[in-house]
């Protein structure tokens, strides 16, 4: 089989290898991988930014979909021709998350999906919702998974509420799905007023170029009548936290997310005492979450939003388009398709 690994950081000394084709054993299954998507994760695990103590070669890449091709022996959840995804933690089964749980997360501790061929643990995978193409699946298992977690178990939104997402990566477009499945009003910011107005067209009630607008803490507030959001989808990381605090309503939650950007300024505390903030750190989530995800995609026929695919062959390729930023919603690559 062919398999993209890392031989050495960089996305020059990614190297597409041939392999051999992998066999279950008892409690496994073998994956014909279709389709693959990207995450920011992967490209700063790529370029060893993300984990430069970690072993290598490593095959990157945690989320994926493809087919049940053979099962090992005393395999029950999942039968040859099932539709499958990985889960992005594959110990973490279900309840909140601990040392233990939050080992064997896909494409870091263990290698990834970015091969033809995957064999993964029964109690590690799960099914896709049948409306969606491989493709589209294989968008669900960290972004969605994030964004469903922060909108339903962080931010408890519900209809009315205001939630604030930041860009127009696959987090954040997830986020602005959810929360207008949820009846909320979405406020949301890029830094291209191009992408703003193709976010408008999945439901977003209003944008703000930052580029244009560096006070957007203000224009929520404006936009809030002074009262703030219920909900920040905090995707900047240092750079953005101190005016997401701003942005919100006392007793408002952040959702924490990203680290995408630095800032030598120190967080302002008292910000937090005063807004009475409820500030959670989201990564990722369970796999019982994943399947309780899918049930409301299932319901709600939601579609995830796609960029330009990559074959096999293109992977770096796809990976700089990431690197760029370029990107808007999730970038996929096919494998078997």
């Amino acid at each position: 089989m062919k398999a993209w690994k890392i031989a050495s950081f960089g996305l020059e000394n990614l190297e597409l290898a041939t392999l051999p084709d992998p066999k279950p054993e008892r409690g496994e299954v073998l994956i014909r991988v279709h389709a693959v998507s990207l995450n920011f994760r992967d490209l700063m695990i790529v370029l060893g930014k993300y984990n430069p103590r970690m072993h290598l070669p490593r095959i990157p890449c945690s989320d994926g979909a493809g087919e049940v091709v053979a099962v090992g022996e005393g395999v029950t959840r999942v039968a040859p021709g099932n539709r499958v995804a990985g889960i992005f933690m594959q110990n973490w089964i279900d309840g909140e998350p601990d040392a233990q749980k939050t080992r064997g997360a896909l494409g870091g501790d263990i290698d990834g999906m970015l091969a033809e061929y995957v064999v993964l643990r029964e109690e590690g995978v799960v099914r896709l919702p049948d409306h969606l193409s491989m493709q589209e699946a294989a968008t669900l298992p960290c972004a969605a998974v994030t964004a469903w977690n922060a909108i339903v178990r962080a931010g408890r939104v519900k209809p009315g509420d205001v939630v604030l997402t930041q860009g127009t990566g696959g987090v954040s477009i997830f986020a602005l799905q959810f929360a207008k499945m949820l009846g909320a009003r979405v406020l949301g910011m890029s830094g291209s007023d191009e992408k703003l107005a193709r976010a408008r067209q999945l439901g977003l009630d209003a944008g703000v170029n930052y580029r244009n607008t560096p006070e957007w803490d203000t224009w929520v507030m404006d936009q809030t009548g002074g009262r703030g959001a219920d909900l920040v989808v905090e995707v900047g990381g240092a750079g953005t936290f101190s005016r997401s605090l701003r942005s919100l309503r006392i007793g408002g939650t952040v959702a924490q997310i990203g680290v995408l950007t630095q800032s030598p300024d120190a967080v302002e505390i008292p910000l937090l005492l005063h807004r009475q903030v409820h500030l959670r750190g989201i990564y990722v989530g369970s796999r019982a979450d994943f399947e309780h995800m899918n049930r409301a995609i299932a319901q709600a026929m939601l579609k995830p939003v796609l960029d330009e695919a990559f074959s096999l062959r293109r992977a770096p390729d796809a990976l700089r388009k990431m690197q760029n930023a370029s990107h808007f919603g999730k970038v996929p690559i096919l494998l078997n398709d």
